[in-house]
């Protein structure tokens, strides 16, 4: 008998995600925002080659739990595309992802744009509302930022 495989928080670029990797991480995307959320939209966008780009994922083996990505801005990092598999919310998995994202940014302030109903959930990593709400595809979003380090010090998510 094996022992289960434990989850673990992988990071790459583009041009480092194996092929099957990927197909699983495009997959869970397109599954939940274009499907689940009915939401078409051109989910490959062009951003995910670039090569400051880092993808950071949640796997079990070869299964692909949750995922985000991370894009360079310029002047800010910008998290994104954060998603769960429906079989594994709940687990705090997201919340896993985002603490370790924060820790790839490192110094740098963040951005993202959260669907409205979600921003409870990244205020707890210090990100705070930075505009008017809008809507994307007919679903409620607001701007955040997270400041370095005015918002969170040395790195903790606030609980």
């Amino acid at each position: 008998m094996y022992p289960e495989p434990r989850e673990e928080i992988r990071v790459a670029s583009f041009r480092d995600l194996p092929a099957t990797t990927l197909y699983a991480i495009m997959k869970l995307r397109v599954d939940v925002f274009v499907v689940e959320q009915k939401c078409p939209y051109p989910e490959l966008d062009g951003r995910d080659t670039e090569p400051g780009t880092r993808h950071v994922w949640l796997a079990r083996g070869d299964e692909v739990l949750a995922y985000l990505r991370i894009l360079d801005d310029g002047e800010t990092e910008r998290i994104g595309r954060v998603v769960t598999a429906p079989n594994a919310r709940k687990d705090g998995y997201a919340s896993r992802l985002m603490e370790h994202a924060l820790t790839v940014i490192g110094a740098r302030p963040s951005t993202l744009e959260a669907q409205a109903h979600l921003s409870g959930f990244y205020a707890r990593f210090g990100f705070t509302v930075a505009g008017p709400g809008y809507l994307e595809d007919g679903i409620p979003h607001v701007p955040m930022r997270r400041a370095w380090p005015d918002r969170c010090r040395s790195g903790q998510a606030r609980r």
